[in-house]
């Protein structure tokens, strides 16, 4: 507030219209108080002490805290100078400048070689091929009827051993069960003695042909010695063509003879193929019958390796399907669970369900799919026509852009593009990849789980 000066005579230039020289009138005390009044009056002029704001465009008194703004950055300011400086006050200051490698599109999953192979990582060139229109009908997973086996007797007898259990792993020609048999011992018995009737008969044929080529005896007898010869032959032929067809080989032939006691009687049960033992069916000391049709299979072995998705195919849309089309199985939540093409179409029409059934023949090497299971069979029908594609699986969603992981120096990057027609299982890429450009075909979910986990680690939410 300005002070009142009470008998103090003040100077005030006055400039006249005509623009004379500046004449000094005397003031009095009244008059010179006036300016005190206005704070702001003269300010082009004069700045007093009784003004708080005076002469602003020189000075930036420590009354006004913006003052000056323009030319200094003072502590009273947090924002001033931000154009220049980036300061603690702002996390993200000078990111024009400076822009961390999460945004932006340099995002890089850092993997050596060796780990993203371990990964599961998948390397493909990107490349056309065939898409139409996408039809979804309903499939069921059974087992490949080439890889599955029903494992009965050879031979009557009585299991004596189990080696093996459901859920157990063979391999082609593993031991399942001894089965203790009458019936193969009196098999090799007969094969023996026809062996050795036909070694004596051989004996006698060659010491008759000797005495009739001294003419001590006479033609008949040689050519009666040569018929028992070729009968005893014909025997063991026959008792050896029995001992094959219930398991026994060439090797095993050669052991029959100097077999220990009782040994000859032990039949052994093989796995006719690699594989899983499903159901077992045998029980210690059980009688089992060979050649019986209403006997029962002691053991059944599937090969789930490769495995069978058959399709129901509606009738109105069994012209649509064509062999070699592509299809992806998916899970209830729409996951593609597998990929692969139709096999065959079967040229008939089931009775009660009027649909008909395409084949999908599945590599199931992970053990995905389980036969007996419903899954959803998503097939690229109709006219399809060439355009650049890549597996469904193979587009994420980061940050809120489908993209697919390319390699690049040091690891894989995600590199946007532009989707279209997805059928099949596979997804029409329209721009952001030309063909013959590598991208991750399998993997690329991990990859963006673990960008989302650096990502976060960072402290910054993508």
């Amino acid at each position: 507030m300005a002070a009142l000066t009470v008998g103090v005579l003040a100077l005030v230039p006055i400039t006249g219209a005509t623009g004379n020289a500046e004449t000094p009138l005397p003031m009095t005390a009244a008059a010179a108080a006036a300016p005190q009044d206005d704070d702001h009056a003269g300010e082009a002029a004069d700045a007093h002490g009784d003004d708080d704001h005076a002469d602003e465009a020189k000075d930036a008194p420590g009354d006004d805290d913006h003052a000056g703004e323009a030319k200094d950055a003072h502590g009273d300011d947090d924002h001033a100078g931000e154009a220049k400086d980036a300061h603690g006050d702002d996390d993200h200051a000078g990111e024009a400048e400076g822009a961390h490698g999460d945004e932006g599109g340099g995002d890089v999953v850092k993997l050596a070689p060796e780990v993203a192979k371990e990964a599961g990582i998948l390397l493909e060139q990107a490349e056309l091929g065939a898409l139409g229109e996408s039809l979804s009908l309903p499939a069921e997973i059974r087992f490949d009827a080439d890889r599955m086996a029903n494992v009965t007797p050879k031979v009557s007898g009585v299991i004596d051993r189990l080696l093996v259990g459901e859920g157990d792993t063979v391999a082609y020609g593993d031991t399942l069960a001894l089965i203790t048999s009458r019936e193969l011992a009196g098999l090799k018995a007969k094969w023996m003695i026809s062996k050795t009737n036909e070694a004596l008969a051989a004996k006698s044929l060659t010491r008759l042909e000797g005495l009739w080529a001294q003419k001590i005896t006479s033609e008949v007898n040689v050519q009666t010695a040569r018929a028992e010869h070729e009968s005893a032959k014909t025997e063991s032929e026959a008792a050896e063509t029995e001992l094959h067809a219930v398991g026994i080989d060439h090797a095993a032939l050669e052991k029959i003879a100097t077999a220990p006691d009782g040994n000859n009687a032990n039949a052994y049960l093989t796995a006719p193929l690699a594989g899983t033992i499903v159901r077992r069916a045998a029980t210690l000391g059980e009688t089992v019958t060979a050649g019986d049709s209403s006997a029962k299979v002691l053991f059944t072995i599937v090969d789930d390796s490769v495995i069978w998705a058959d399709i129901a195919v509606y009738k109105q849309d069994i012209s649509r399907v064509l062999v070699g089309a592509p299809v992806a199985l998916k899970s209830g939540a729409g996951d593609v669970i597998a990929q692969s093409t139709v096999a065959f179409v079967l040229p008939v029409i089931d009775e009660v369900s009027r649909t008909a059934t395409a084949r999908v023949i599945i590599d199931n090497s992970d053990r995905s799919l389980t036969p007996g299971q419903f899954v959803i069979a998503d097939l690229s029908v109709g006219n399809t026509s060439e355009v650049l594609r890549v597996p469904q699986s193979a587009v994420q969603l980061v940050e809120d852009s489908p993209s697919v992981f390319v390699p690049v120096e040091g690891g894989f990057a995600p590199r946007a593009v532009m989707v279209g027609t997805t059928a099949g299982g596979y997804v029409e890429i329209r721009s952001g990849l030309e063909e013959g450009d590598l991208f991750v075909s399998d993997g690329a979910f991990t990859l963006k789980a673990q960008l989302e986990k650096d990502a976060f680690g960072d402290g910054h939410g993508h």
